[in-house]
């Protein structure tokens, strides 16, 4: 059975914009995994520990046979392979940032993995970019990606974010 995922993408060390192509391309050649679509990449100011560069942020949407977990552990394994530290500094630069925000519309609470990602709904760096891709979505227990969108723009909150 094939499940609709999206996955955020991000860096600020090492060349971004390449290290979220690298990525893009190692998520395409995952085993019953097809990318079907990437937005496009944004510039956005850090959240985490001052003195840090922008990242680059994207969001990609796969059709995937991979179990939840399974997909976490590639994803893990394909920081791993473009220099991720784990652990070093909470919010901290990092070579590349994958995070699973959606997995069809499972709901899970395991000190593994949280899904839908429990901070998608206050990223604009992750809501714009997944609204690009599927506006009309419905994030489980939080609403339809636009809305969410627009929630944060009528709040005032979110990072301000430009195309690269």
């Amino acid at each position: 059975m094939n499940t609709e995922a999206f996955v955020a993408l991000g860096s600020n060390l090492a060349d971004p914009p390449r290290q979220l192509e690298r990525a893009r391309e190692a998520l395409g050649r995952l085993p019953g995994t097809r990318l079907v679509a990437a937005s496009r990449s944004l510039r956005t100011a850090p959240v985490g520990p001052p003195g840090q560069p922008h990242y680059c942020n994207a969001v990609v949407r796969l059709r995937t046979r991979l179990a939840p977990f399974a997909l976490l552990g590639a994803l893990l394994e394909i920081e791993t392979a473009q220099g991720r530290v784990r652990g070093a500094q909470p919010w901290g630069p990092r070579t590349l940032d994958l995070d699973l925000l959606l997995y069809g519309n499972l709901v899970l609470d395991d000190p593994r993995l949280t899904l839908p990602h429990p901070r998608l709904h206050a990223r604009r760096f992750v809501l714009e970019p997944l609204a690009e891709l599927a506006p009309e979505l419905e994030v489980p227990g939080r609403g339809r990606v636009c809305d969410l969108l627009r929630r944060l723009d009528r709040q005032g909150r979110g990072r301000p974010v430009c195309r690269l």
